[in-house]
């Protein structure tokens, strides 16, 4: 049993497992951008800096209280909008702009620390 685990065939399969986990995590995370791409330093076409994805944040929570918004008004008008439906976008928009202002808060923080460090 034991010669079966050190073969020199299962330690290259292993060698090899552990590069190609290795190589994936070392990688970008799928979905969020390098922190090249993020803080602008790649200059490439098609990158997005940081005030973009700010703004498209900002953007997609606005987006999310005005459809909030809109389904609070027609149910209120007696449109066929379930109640539950109303409740749940008005929590899913309300917990998004609550991350947001944490984001904010937590931004702001590191600003004054920031400057108020020693030089």
């Amino acid at each position: 049993m034991i010669d079966k685990a050190i073969s020199p065939a299962s330690i290259q399969s292993m060698l090899q497992t552990l590069r190609s986990h290795q190589a994936q995590a070392s990688g970008p995370m799928q979905g969020l951008p390098s922190t090249a791409d993020a803080i602008g330093g790649a200059g490439g076409a098609g990158k997005t800096g940081f005030s973009e994805l700010v703004s498209g944040a900002l953007g997609q929570v606005n987006q999310l209280q005005v459809q909030s918004s809109e389904m609070r008004n027609a149910f209120d008008r007696g449109e066929d909008i379930a109640l539950t439906d109303v409740v749940l976008g008005m929590q899913k928009s309300s917990l998004a702009f609550e991350a947001t202002l944490q984001v904010r808060n937590k931004v702001l923080k590191a600003y004054e620390d920031i400057l108020n460090m020693p030089v």
